[in-house]
């Protein structure tokens, strides 16, 4: 087949048993064909416009990928070297976005490099290396970083703060690092992101660099703040920091509400499996008591049945009691979006379907930008408000009387 043919041509060889598209395919040539052509068009555009002599230099060529496939594509030039093409630009070698738009999809529900490249040759007719996929994801990186210094709302009713753990390389050697995601619940009842912060080891200190970071981007309250039982995080949360202009409190009047998500699933660590189920049983009435006076006797019955066998369970739920009840001071349907809804456990469920394939990531920038991808699609599920949430605003609004006015108009 020649470089200059007609739709008849396209026709003809379609018929023939030519492909559509791949290298070699129909679609490509007419492709090479139109954008060679309007390329031509800028360069005498380009002439008629200059002031000094100057004329046609013949062409280079270079491989442009696009979605139908890859081709040779013959870019003209000029003798004086001023002719900057735009259609195609001197340092392009993509044709269009659809491709780095597949990419950056498939990419976001975490499938390796190597299956990308396979789905990209099945559907484009091309091989793209690792190289290239990660220059292409490596794209989210800078819209990674503006997200994560957005300006955030005054005001979150509700905020769940929890870390998950990667191994990521350092110095020549994995090491475990610390991902810290905080979701919060804005005044509309719509679920968000609020940050994703990554440091060596999970600690109440460094969650002290987080809410302050959170207070920087604009957070002035948090109603309820649910956490795992990590030693100095409730403290930390309501600790002042000096660094901070007007040397106040973050959050100086925030509920620390300890997650009774992790608090069961810690305490069934040491519980031995073929207890657990009757365990679970009994434990029930505790955390799904109507009342805290209902939920302590239930906690009473669970000590005399199972405090000689398993005494450093019920001594966590004793110790904890204090943060872990602070709940049942609300309404029902209050108690169910604090602990029953475990808001970002979720969020990590589909962190670890994204990373499941990974066994460890070679710098911090490799993870970041995976988990970003896959908050973005999660994000893109995030646009209804919470179940009967006008009724939870209105009684949080009771119970934090004068803390909601300022953005709910009142």
């Amino acid at each position: 087949m020649t470089n200059q043919f007609n739709f008849e041509d396209a026709v003809k060889a379609l018929q023939s048993g030519k492909k559509l598209t791949g290298k070699e395919g129909v679609l490509t040539s007419l492709i090479k064909q139109l954008t060679e052509s309007a390329l031509q068009a800028e360069l005498e555009q380009h002439l008629s416009n200059e002031q000094e002599p100057n004329r046609k230099n013949g062409s280079s060529t270079k491989t442009v990928k696009s979605s139908v496939g890859s081709f040779e594509l013959d870019t003209p030039r000029d003798r004086s070297g001023s002719f900057e093409p735009q259609l195609v630009k001197k340092n392009q070698t993509t044709l269009s976005d659809e491709i780095d738009s597949k990419i950056l999809s498939m990419f976001s529900m975490g499938m390796s490099y190597r299956d990308i490249n396979k789905h990209i040759e099945d559907m484009f007719g091309m091989n793209v290396a690792s190289g290239t996929i990660s220059a292409i994801t490596d794209k989210l990186i800078p819209e990674l970083k503006a997200w994560q210094q957005r300006p955030l709302d005054s005001h979150y009713p509700i905020v769940w703060l929890d870390a998950i753990h990667y191994k990521v390389k350092e110095d020549g050697r994995y090491i475990s690092k610390a991902v810290y995601t905080l979701l919060g619940l804005n005044i509309h009842g719509k679920k968000e992101i609020l940050g994703l912060h990554l440091s060596e080891n999970e600690g109440a200190n460094y969650w002290l660099s987080v809410l302050t970071d959170l207070n920087n981007r604009g957070v002035k309250d948090i109603l309820i703040a649910c956490i795992d039982g990590l030693t100095g995080f409730p403290e930390a949360i309501r600790t002042i920091f000096p660094e901070t202009e007007v040397q106040l409190c973050i959050f100086p009047e925030t509920e620390v509400q300890l997650c009774i998500v992790h608090q069961i699933r810690n305490s069934m660590k040491y519980v031995a499996s073929k207890n657990q189920k009757a365990f679970m049983a009994d434990l029930k009435p505790v955390y799904r008591a109507p009342t805290k006076e209902a939920a302590e006797l239930a906690l009473d019955e669970l000590e005399a049945k199972w405090g000689n066998s398993y005494p450093l369970v019920i001594n966590s739920w004793r110790n904890k009691w204090h943060n872990l009840s602070a709940y049942f001071k609300y309404p029902e349907h209050i108690r169910k979006v604090i602990y029953t809804t475990n808001a970002v456990e979720a969020v990590h469920r589909q962190f670890r379907k994204l990373t499941k394939t990974k066994g460890a990531f070679p710098n911090e920038n490799s993870l970041l930008k995976l988990l970003y991808a896959g908050i973005l699609n999660a994000t893109e599920k995030w646009t209804m408000p919470i179940h009967n949430w006008s009724l939870c605003l209105s009684q949080l609004a009771i119970y934090f009387e004068g803390r909601l006015d300022s953005v709910l108009d009142i």
